[in-house]
C-alpha cells in the first residue's frame, strides 16, 4: 500500500512517534499496520524477532519504515531506552493464559513487572498518551454475578493467574495516576478473533475457521456465550484510545458481538461450507460479556465489523495462504 502525501508529510514531520510493545503478536501487528497507515512514526519493542504476523498484513515498503528494537519487557532500562523520544505508547506485551499457567513466575515477570516498567518509562519521559490491553479475565465465574452482561462497576474476581496479573496492571495504572499523574487507558477485550489470532484459549474460534477452510474437522473445547471482537477492530479501538485526551487512569470493557458459540459455529459453517466444526457445552469461566457504554462515551462510535463479515474476511485470509489481500 502506497502512503498518501498527507501520511508521508506527517511521518516526515514526526508528529506522532509511537512505541508498541508486543508488536509481534496478533493485536500488536494490527496496531502497527493501522498506525503506519495513519502516518505515524512507529517503533516496535519485542523480545521475539519472528515478524511473520507483521509481514502477513503489512507490505514490505511500509514495514521497512518501522524501527525495530529487540528487547526484554522485564528489563526496566531497556524499556526506558525504547520509550525515549516517543509521544505515545501502546503496551501489548504479555503472556496469555496457558503460558501463565505453565510458568507463573515468568507470567508475573512479563505481565506485571513488564507493565510497571512501561508506566515507569512513561513517567520518566513525560509520555502522556498510554494505552494498554487488559482483559475480561479480570472478572470471575458467572455464578458470582446476578447478570449476564456486566455493568461497568462489576467486581473484579479473577480465577486465573492471568486474570490476577491483569487486575494488578489496572491497579498499577491507578497508582501511577494518583501518585505521579501518568494518564492511561486500558481496554478489556474478550474473544479476539480474525487473521493472525493463533495463540491462547480464545484463539480456538479462529483456528476453527482455518480448519474449516482446509476442510478439516475441528472441536472448540468450550461453549456458552461470549463477546467476540474482530482483531482489527480491537486494534483500532486501541489506536483511538491512545490518542484520547489524557485525564486519568481509565479502564473500559469492550462488548463486540455477544453471541453463543453455536451461533458462531453456524456462521463459520455457512460461510465456509464446512459441517465439521463442533464445540463443547461448558462455557469459559467468565461472564457472557460487559457493557461498553462508558467506552463509547469516551471515544465515540466504536469500530465494529459485523460477525458474518469478519468471519468471511478471516476465511478469505486463510484461503489466501495467510496473507491479507493476496490474489
Amino acid at each position: 500500500m502506497n502512503a498518501t502525501p498527507e501520511i508521508e508529510a506527517r511521518r516526515e514531520m514526526g508528529i506522532d512517534r509511537f512505541l508498541i510493545t508486543g508488536a509481534m503478536g496478533c493485536i500488536g501487528a494490527w496496531v502497527t499496520k493501522l498506525l503506519l497507515e495513519d502516518g505515524a512514526t512507529v517503533a516496535i519493542f519485542d523480545l521475539s524477532t519472528d515478524d511473520r504476523r507483521l509481514r502477513a498484513i503489512i507490505d514490505a515498503e511500509m514495514l521497512a519504515t518501522v524501527e525495530r528494537i529487540p528487547g526484554d519487557i522485564t528489563d526496566v532500562d531497556q524499556v526506558s531506552a525504547a520509550a525515549s523520544g516517543r509521544t505515545h505508547i501502546v503496551h501489548l506485551a504479555a503472556l496469555q493464559v496457558p503460558f501463565c499457567r505453565a510458568n507463573p513466575p515468568l507470567g508475573a515477570a512479563v505481565n506485571v513487572t513488564g507493565t510497571v516498567n512501561v508506566f515507569q518509562a512513561a513517567k520518566e519521559h513525560g509520555i502522556a498518551n498510554l494505552a494498554y490491553a487488559s482483559s475480561m479475565a479480570v472478572y470471575g465465574h458467572p455464578r458470582n454475578y446476578g447478570v449476564n452482561i456486566l455493568p461497568p462497576d462489576a467486581a473484579r474476581l479473577p480465577e486465573t493467574l492471568y486474570g490476577v496479573f491483569k487486575v494488578a496492571n489496572e491497579d498499577t495504572a491507578t497508582v501511577y495516576w494518583q501518585e505521579d499523574h501518568v494518564p492511561s487507558i486500558g481496554i478489556r477485550p474478550y474473544t479476539v478473533y480474525g487473521p493472525l489470532r493463533d495463540q491462547g484459549v480464545t484463539a480456538q474460534p479462529t483456528l476453527a475457521i482455518e480448519a474449516a477452510v482446509r476442510g478439516d474437522d475441528y472441536h472448540i473445547e468450550y461453549g456458552g456465550v461470549a463477546g467476540f471482537q474482530f482483531a482489527p477492530d480491537v486494534a483500532r479501538v486501541l489506536t483511538t484510545a491512545v490518542r484520547a485526551a489524557p485525564d486519568g487512569a481509565h479502564v473500559y470493557s469492550l462488548a463486540g458481538d455477544i453471541v453463543s458459540m453455536g451461533e458462531f459455529v453456524d456462521v463459520v459453517s455457512d460461510i465456509t461450507g464446512s459441517a465439521t466444526i463442533t464445540h463443547g457445552d461448558d462455557p469459559l469461566p467468565f461472564p457472557d460479556g460487559a457493557d461498553d457504554g462508558p467506552l463509547r462515551q469516551r471515544l465515540g462510535e466504536l469500530p465494529h465489523t459485523p460477525l458474518r463479515d469478519a468471519v468471511a474476511v478471516t476465511a478469505e485470509f486463510f484461503k489466501n495462504g495467510g496473507q491479507l489481500g493476496a490474489s
